[in-house]
Order: structure tokens, then sequence, then C-alpha cells
């Protein structure tokens, strides 16, 4: 088995001419690759947050980018905002408002109840643009997980307002299901509050092979583009354009590319790295596998 990533792949990292692993899971912002739903994403979150709309969403599968989109937009926003992020939403209503009022600093007592934590809050947005005149922006990652009574209370945060704007933005970022649960009949008020909308959709073949690119130059890498044009495609294939599966199956093919002193890597190692990836295993993978193996090693 293709060991996991870690310290020991110096060795590797010295054979690519690389001073980082340039295909790790952590969602680095240095790595961040803008290609065109990703950036149609960004511009509608700035779009939306300047303009003040209340209520932004983003939904894209497992592993495109969602947490990763998240940190560089809030990397973008200027001192005019004040920002929050909250990464894991699935809580109880009172504890996601807890959870917010810490995030923006929001000063409150012991056993404060949710109408008295609400208007705490209230009382802090109005000081915080009277004072700085700065719009307040919440991110909720993982949104889709959020118990229906959570969501709920996230319509109670929406309706933090003034009479002439809304004192707080807030995004949700989740996967497919969020739809799902917006379209609730319990909830639905909270889907008419959302104003603008964004899908996070896998890279195609083209924008594959700039990021795999991208993520290499990040790392140091100065030489020939290392991934031949069949191991693109059948990387593309295996993955779907999804950018963890690409990590995961990119990061094993170099494992892999070095262990037989190879500086490009092909095909054959792209399905190595398969074998070893049981998100990306098919029936009769392993079979195919290895008669291929055998038959370019007869």
């Amino acid at each position: 088995m293709v060991s996991p990533i870690s310290n020991s792949d110096w060795l590797y990292l010295r054979h690519f001419g690389l001073h980082e692993p340039p295909f790790t899971m952590t969602p680095d912002s240095r790595f961040f690759f803008s290609h065109q739903a990703c950036q149609a994403a960004i511009n509608t979150l700035l779009v939306a947050t300047r303009s003040g709309e209340g209520f932004t969403k983003v939904v894209g599968e497992v592993g495109t980018g969602k947490t990763l989109l998240c940190r560089k937009f809030l990397g973008m926003l200027d001192e005019n905002f004040l920002t929050a992020y909250i990464p894991n939403p699935y809580v109880e209503p009172m504890t996601l408002l807890l959870a917010v009022a810490d995030e923006l600093g929001v000063p409150y007592y012991d056993g404060i109840n949710q109408h008295k934590l609400l208007k705490t809050l209230t009382h802090f947005l109005i000081e915080t643009y009277a004072d700085y005149q700065c719009t307040v922006v919440v991110c909720l990652d993982e949104a889709h997980a959020m118990p229906l009574e959570t969501l709920e209370a996230v319509r109670l945060l929406s309706n933090l307002e003034t009479p002439r704007r809304k004192l707080l933005q807030l995004v949700l970022f989740g996967q497919p299901e969020l739809d799902q649960r917006l379209a609730q009949p319990s909830i639905r008020q909270l889907k008419q509050r959302i104003g603008f909308s964004s899908t996070l959709a896998p890279l195609d073949r083209r924008s594959m092979e700039d990021y795999l690119s991208h993520r290499l130059n990040i790392a140091g890498y100065r030489g020939p583009r290392p991934f031949s044009t069949a191991a693109v495609r059948k990387l593309h294939r295996a993955s779907g354009g999804i950018p963890r599966l690409v990590n995961v199956l990119a990061h094993k093919a170099l494992l892999t590319a070095y262990g037989e002193g190879a500086r490009e890597i092909i095909a054959r190692h792209i399905m190595v790295a398969i074998a070893d990836t049981e998100s990306t295993q098919r029936p009769g993978w392993w079979r195919r596998l290895t008669h291929t193996l055998v038959g370019a090693n007869g």
C-alpha cells in the first residue's frame, strides 16, 4: 500500500525538486486555484456581501474545495468587514448562537437565554456599524449537516436588521444535501431569503491539468509538466475532477514514480494509485490492473 503524506516524503520532494508536498489534504489558501466555477463562486460571494443581500449559499459535492474557497473568500475581505467562521454547525440552536457571539467577540453573561442573546447580538451589530462602518459576515461551513431547528436559528440571525439595512451577512457552504434540507416546508422562509447562490463544480480535464501544474509550482517545481497526457486522462476519469481525489491520486502517483526512479508520471502510476485508493475503485479494477501490469512487465 502507498503510504499517506508524511514528513518522510522529503526524498520524494527532493527527487522532483519540491520544497513541500504539493497535494496535501489541508485547505491551504496558498494553493488556491481559481478555475472557472471557483471564480464564479468568488465573484458571487463578493457581490452578495458588498450589496448587503443578507443570505448567500454555495453548494458543491464532497471534495470540491468549499472550505478552501471559504477561507480564500474571507481572506479577500478588507478592514471594512468583520468576519466569523463556524466550521461545524452541527449543533443545537443556542450553541450556534453562542459560537457566533464568541467568533465576533460579543460579551455575554453565563446562563443567558436565546432572547437576550439575540438582543445582545443586535446591539453589538448596530454599534459595530455605527462606530466602524463594518459589515459583519458569518460563514457557516458544512451547513448541510445542520439540524432543522438550527437552520431556523440561522433564519433568526437573518432577522437582525435596522429599517434600512441588514446587520449580518450569512454565507452557507454545504453539500447538495443542503438544497434538499432547504426545500422542506418547515424552513421555507429561510430559502426565500437566499438572495445569491452558486454551485462549485468539479474540474474539467483542461482545468485539472492546470490545477496540477499550479500546485506543483507553488510547491517549488520548475521542470516540464511531469504528468503525461495519458496520466492526466486517467487521473481525471478516476477522480471525476474532484480536487480532493485529484490530490490523493496525484500524491500516490508521485510516490510510485519516485519508487521507480522515474521523473515522469505515466498512466501506470495513476493506475497503481487508483488501486490503492478505495474511493476510486470500481468492480474489476484490481483484476484489470494486475493483468495490465503483468502484460507491461512480461
